[in-house]
């Protein structure tokens, strides 16, 4: 006998063949009136409805057909009587794959009904089941692909840099070292402290925060790179926008100057937020909808502008309006709600801006997304190219509607003399860093890069307002449940 081959529902309700006989595989979203069942499968947001004559079934089987149970429906694709769908499938086999207990049900995020993002993050396990993370999943994957198809396309070559790694390549030393020496009894040296040299690697290392500065080794060979890869920061912060760990996407262009590197990411970021609008509609429509009942219980003034949908047509059709930190501290200075005392935080020269100063400069000066260049050299990392000026550095943050700050990249230094000076004032020990410095040594040039927090690119894309509800299993201080 031929095995029938099952069908995913997206393909079923993109193309319908009406009048063919097909076999479905999923979970029960309802059963109503013990007539119609709402099946899904993770293909798409959309159920199918699956239509039962209840006659013909035997009522045992349909008592186990319960939400969250898993079924195999076999059955003509019909068009629909009801509003609602296109098409349904009138069933005439039913095969329970999974049973669910529907008291157990009751207590988890799988039963029809609305639950707090903080509820589904104690079920992280069983949320992708929900509309809300079927959708941002789905994304995610968007996303990636997206980005990868981004720099394919445009002759770049994807390189895997460590994850295991000596170097701090942002100097901010919060890291989480790696080893495999005895927690208790770990061997001493002479001055009373670990001995690093007895361990796996015969040094101290640690998990890294960047793979920028193996890319800049690639650019300067394969003349553009990326990386894609988990990144991992020991900072004890519980805010709504930071991870422990996450995915960050680092190219490095040789030859590149802090203008071609502006160029690129606007190019990029258009690219993704096109990307998403074009392949993603049923699931952005959903979590656009979602957002704006939110959005209604907020007051007034705390109400988005633009709902998700126009965030991201918002980028793709704006030029991004360019200025200096210098330019842009003279405007916040000068405005209204600097004057009238509205920021939380104050604004001068040489301070790095807070989020709620980047979002008035996108969302209430220039109203469109904004590249911010040539920082003070005290506030970014010892690699951004020195400015003629002494003071100031080659390098840019992207700010975008409801985030801030989204990309952070520079022109990097190439100069020997500069790049030993810049790691004396940073208290970076040459011999730590030795083969980046070689780097300037054989053939050195102008390149530039950025990195990209991937989960800050899928909460703007998705309008999720907290980055542990964008990745499947967040890492938070105190929290690796899963």
């Amino acid at each position: 006998m031929h095995r029938m081959k099952r069908k995913k529902i997206a393909d079923l309700l993109s193309s319908p063949e009406v009048g063919s006989t097909v076999l479905i595989k999923g979970w029960v979203r309802a059963f109503r009136s013990n007539r119609f069942i709402q099946v899904n499968d993770g293909s798409t947001i959309n159920n199918i409805q699956a239509v039962v004559d209840f006659e013909n079934f035997d009522e045992q089987l349909l008592k186990r057909v319960t939400t969250a149970s898993a079924v195999a429906i076999t059955g003509e694709l019909v068009e629909s009587q009801g509003a609602g769908q296109a098409v349904e499938i009138q069933v005439s086999e039913i095969e329970i794959l999974g049973d669910a207990n529907p008291d157990e049900v009751q207590k988890t995020v799988m039963q029809p009904k609305r639950h707090s993002m903080e509820f589904l993050r104690e079920q992280a396990h069983l949320r992708f089941r929900t509309n809300t993370f079927g959708a941002v999943f789905r994304i995610r994957h968007a996303v990636a692909y997206a980005i990868h198809k981004f720099f394919n396309d445009e002759g770049f070559y994807y390189l895997h840099t460590p994850i295991v790694t000596g170097s701090d390549a942002e100097g901010a030393g919060e890291m989480f070292r790696v080893t495999n020496l005895d927690p208790v009894n770990p061997p001493m040296n002479e001055d009373g402290e670990v001995d690093y040299k007895q361990d796996f690697f015969g040094k101290a290392v640690n998990l890294t925060v960047s793979g920028q500065l193996e890319a800049e080794l690639g650019a300067l060979a394969l003349g553009q790179v990326y990386t894609f890869g988990p990144t991992f920061r020991a900072e004890n912060s519980n805010t709504s926008r930071h991870l422990a760990e996450f995915w960050m996407i680092e190219p490095e262009v040789a030859f590149n100057d802090l203008k071609d590197n502006m160029d690129l990411t606007e190019n990029f970021l258009k690219y993704i937020s096109s990307y998403v609008l074009e392949n993603c509609a049923d699931d952005l429509q959903f979590l656009s909808d979602k957002e704006e009942k939110e959005q209604q219980q907020k007051p007034a003034n705390e109400r988005n502008e633009m709902n998700l949908v126009e965030r991201l047509k918002f980028v793709v059709e704006n030029e991004f309006k360019r200025l200096t930190y210098t330019e842009a501290i003279d405007v916040l200075r000068n405005s209204k709600a600097y004057k009238k005392k509205k920021f939380q935080y104050d604004v001068e020269w040489g301070v790095d801006l807070q989020s709620e100063h980047e979002r008035y400069l996108v969302e209430k000066e220039f109203k469109c997304p904004v590249i911010l260049s040539d920082y003070p050299a005290k506030i970014k990392a010892f690699y951004m190219r020195q400015n003629d000026d002494g003071k100031t550095v080659a390098a840019m943050d992207v700010l975008f509607p409801g985030i801030g700050e989204i990309v952070g990249g520079s022109q990097r230094e190439e100069r020997l003399d500069v790049l030993k000076s810049k790691m004396a004032d940073f208290n970076i020990p040459e011999e730590e860093l030795w083969w980046y410095l070689d780097t300037r040594k054989f053939g050195t040039v102008p390149h530039a890069g950025f990195g990209l927090g991937f989960e800050r690119m899928i909460m703007f894309v998705t309008g999720m307002t907290n980055i542990r509800d964008v990745i499947p299993f967040p890492r938070t201080p105190q929290n690796a449940e899963f």
